[in-house]
């Protein structure tokens, strides 16, 4: 007999499949092609192949024409769906409260028994990494700076003034709060639900079992796959393309202007070796595996990140960073409502701050959701429904709002009360060595410079990590585990696009072209809010019921209970004739 613990988890599982998974003889991965280290979806992994490369063909050829298209298409539905996207974000921070703070929020994702699959800690460095760290290393000065000098239309303060500085921070934080890690919470939580509840594939698909029943695993789910895959490749291969120009104008501001002593050439080919070399890293740790490589280097980040952060708030102007946070955190809270619903429709808005900016975000947000948010599911096992949505919700946002307020805080005063270096600089040669900029205005600037290009370095390799597992399970039919060739193969694709997309001038473009996916996912995740309550609420009705309370009371009575062994788990059979259990419905 096994050790009570470990038949208890037994039970555990076995109660899992007998009660909540539905009847269907289908598994995740059941019609998979194995070959040449490869187990892929016969389906999706060969028809992402072709649509990435018809894509990748038609962008780079067509040039300027392609760009002007794709810009307008965002153009076009920033203005028409503008209002449609800033309610969406709105009703998903709604619903998750709900599943939290409601009757839902005690149940746990894995089933009753599940355990933790990585500590506290660990779980908030990867989820972090793989959502904001890039941009908040990217937009952290230059966004303050930005609205310093280009005041947000809703709060209509002057120009270049303290009440500029407090709309800055406030504005930033709206972009960088709740709203985006909303979008990420409800896209995790619907697939590890479904995926560690249900024991449906770890895919974008699974969450409209409710609706579609085995019509997942049809046409319905390939289409709804293959959208995934694509938003997922080309927003992390554009994000590479374009990330690398900060890494490359960063180390040549940092060799050049700030250590006056070494030449670092900039441009395309800069780019593409760093891109290779960002590539290979990410290759090595992928090819480790999530808790050998994604985990370890995740929690570098995090410790690289309190490094940069503690050094700055010691030799930077420490009582007014705080003042800031404080201050931007009051400004933000009071208008939290009002700048959500904001559309600048009545009251005509200036600098384009609602499409140009938030419609922008909500629409990368969500195009990045379906990446972002099943990664965080794959990693969120154990977790009960109100822990998990308190985690991302609150913590990473809190967190953004500290760091923000310390290099955008800096930044605010070396504008207000210091030489306004880092703003004329950030004027002079943009955003990207905007950060760089603010650094060297503070004791061992060089120092300091250095340590935020390996940071920026790290979240790339993090964030290509994640995107190629997160691809494995899509290509792979849901499967949480895929040969490593395959995660090699994915690492190595998101470098190789990234590199013939920046050669050919393709990549701004893309990157617009990829955020426009937001709009058809809009929808889709406002269809989520309700899949996931019917899951939610079905597991509810079960776990309350009599019938469960009376398994649970002849199970524990038993002393014969048979452990068998069921594909890879070990399930314990509770079957019995005379018992009158409920089935897995849903």
């Amino acid at each position: 007999m096994p050790d009570s613990d470990d038949a208890t988890g037994e039970m555990s599982d076995g109660l899992q499949v007998e009660l909540f998974h539905p009847e269907s003889d289908r598994e995740p991965g059941d019609t998979n092609i194995q070959a040449a280290g490869f187990d892929v979806h016969p389906v999706v992994f060969p028809v992402a192949l072709v649509i990435i490369a018809l894509f990748i063909a038609v962008t780079v050829l067509m040039g300027e024409t392609a760009s002007s298209a794709y810009t307008w298409l965002f153009n076009t539905i920033g203005d028409t769906f503008g209002w449609f996207y800033l309610l969406a974000v709105n009703i998903f921070i709604i619903t998750l409260l709900y599943f939290a703070f409601s009757k839902y929020g005690k149940i746990k994702i894995g089933g009753v028994k599940a355990e933790k699959e990585f500590s506290d800690f660990s779980w908030m460095a990867m989820l972090f990494s793989a959502g904001m760290g890039i941009g908040l290393m990217f937009f952290s000065v230059s966004e303050p700076l930005y609205y310093f000098q280009n005041t947000p239309s809703f709060f209509g303060a002057e120009a270049g003034t303290g009440a500029a500085a407090s709309a800055a921070m406030a504005q930033t934080f709206f972009h960088w709060g709740f709203h985006p890690w909303a979008v990420y919470g409800l896209v995790g939580l619907g697939l590890a639900f479904f995926s560690f509840n249900r024991g449906l594939p770890l895919t974008f698909r699974s969450i409209f079992w409710p609706l579609l029943g085995e019509r997942i695993y049809g046409w319905p789910g390939h289409i709804i796959d293959l959208v995934t895959v694509f938003a997922t490749l080309f927003g992390l291969s554009t994000s590479l393309g374009l990330g690398v120009a900060q890494v490359n104008t960063g180390l040549s501001y940092v060799g050049g202007d700030m250590l006056g002593a070494v030449s670092v050439p900039t441009g395309t080919w800069p780019q593409v070796a760093l891109i290779a070399g960002i590539t290979l890293i990410a290759t090595l740790s992928v090819a480790a595996g999530l808790d050998g490589g994604v985990k370890r280097l995740s929690t570098l980040n995090l410790y690289l990140m309190f490094a940069l952060l503690g050094f700055l708030l010691i030799v930077g102007p420490t009582v007014y960073i705080f003042g800031t946070w404080v201050e931007g955190l009051g400004a933000y809270f009071g208008n939290i409502l009002a700048l959500g619903f904001f559309t600048g429709t009545l009251n005509e808005a200036a600098n384009g701050t609602p499409t140009a900016w938030t419609v922008f975000y909500w629409g990368w947000w969500i195009a990045w959701s379906p990446f972002v948010g099943m990664f965080i599911a794959r990693i969120s096992k154990g977790r009960s429904v109100r822990e998990f949505v308190l985690g991302v919700l609150f913590l990473p946002s809190l967190f953004s709002t500290l760091w923000l307020s310390v290099f955008g805080g800096s930044a605010m005063f070396n504008s207000l009360q210091g030489n306004g270096q880092a703003l004329a600089t950030y004027n002079e040669l943009g955003q990207t060595v905007a950060m760089f900029a603010l650094l060297e205005q503070f004791p061992l600037g060089v120092i300091s410079g250095l340590l935020a290009t390996v940071l920026v370095i790290t979240f790339f390799v993090t964030s290509s990590d994640s995107g190629s597992l997160v691809i494995d399970h899509l290509t792979s039919g849901g499967k949480h585990d895929v040969p490593r060739t395959q995660r090699i193969f994915w690492a190595l694709t998101e470098g190789l696009v990234a590199s013939i997309l920046l050669i050919g001038g393709g990549l701004t473009a893309l990157q617009t072209a990829a955020i426009t996916t937001g709009l058809p996912f809009a929808f889709i995740l406002c269809l989520m809010c309700y899949t996931v309550y019917l899951g939610l609420d079905n597991e509810y009705q079960i776990l309350e019921s009599e019938e469960f309370a009376e398994t649970i009371q002849d199970l524990s009575d038993r002393e014969d209970v048979d452990v068998v062994t069921a594909g890879d788990e070990m399930v314990t059979d509770i079957s019995d004739p005379s018992d009158d259990t409920p089935t897995g419905t849903d």
